[in-house]
């Protein structure tokens, strides 16, 4: 794994380590506000080069509190720096709901998406005590985050989930976008399953036997399921 510190557009340095060879993808962490969890090399997809860009204001990145715009424009600015046309994008948790923004406003730069154990693009009550109501359930897996980012983003998330035009746009978008479900996981998995009957390359699947954090319980099945998601992806559009 290599370290680079890459500037945003207002000159801000941001932490991405980069690891691997082949076709890019970067890579999103969940939170919003987690250091990148997911920065190992025993992590990263087979056969890719992947690349792993801390948030704003997190750990090894400068900054501080911010919207989702300014995290789109972040991740803009290290494929740019990096030297890229585009790149493939995958998230887990809440980076792949961050990925599904990034596609929409940048779909000429995301080459596909992959969404693992997202939250999906709501604020639903019914959901929520579903989740709250099993926590106990879930494994507590310690990640330092910053709560000040953490806030920032997701009320910048709320307000975008409720932009008018914002489902038109996923049924119009062109990126192919699958999102994969945790069979354990306490998050329900419909949200996942609308996304991807909604956009018109849009695929939906369900591991089994993992839950949420599948990365660090279940490594060897997370690279086995990010790998296959994303050949499967660059075979589809090599036909």
């Amino acid at each position: 794994m290599r370290s680079l510190r890459l500037p945003a557009d207002d000159g801000t340095l941001l932490h991405v380590g980069v690891t691997g060879k082949g076709p890019d993808v970067v890579v999103l962490p969940g939170g919003p506000g987690c250091v990148h969890y997911l920065e190992d090399d025993d992590l990263a997809p087979r056969g890719l080069r992947a690349w792993y860009p801390e948030p704003r204001g997190v750990g090894r990145s400068q900054g501080g509190a911010h919207d989702l715009d300014q995290a789109v424009s972040d991740i803009e600015a290290v494929r740019r720096a990096a030297g890229l046309d585009s790149w493939m994008v995958l998230g887990h948790s809440w980076g792949s709901d961050l990925a599904v923004r990034y596609a929409l406003d940048h779909p000429g730069r995301v080459r596909s998406v992959v969404g693992i154990a997202g939250h999906g693009l709501h604020k639903d009550r019914t959901w929520s005590q579903i989740y709250e109501s099993s926590q106990h359930l879930e494994s507590d897996i310690e990640i330092v985050w910053e709560p000040t980012v953490h806030a920032a983003l997701s009320a910048s998330f709320v307000e975008w989930i409720h932009e008018p035009e914002l489902f038109r746009r996923l049924a119009d978008s062109p990126v192919p976008m699958t999102f994969i479900a945790a069979e354990t996981d306490i998050r329900p998995s419909w949200p996942l399953r609308q996304l991807a009957a909604l956009v018109p390359h849009g695929t939906f699947e369900e591991v089994s036997g993992v839950g949420h954090n599948l990365w660090a319980t279940d490594p060897s099945v997370w690279v086995d399921v990010i790998t296959r998601a994303f050949r499967a992806q660059i075979d589809n559009v090599d036909c």
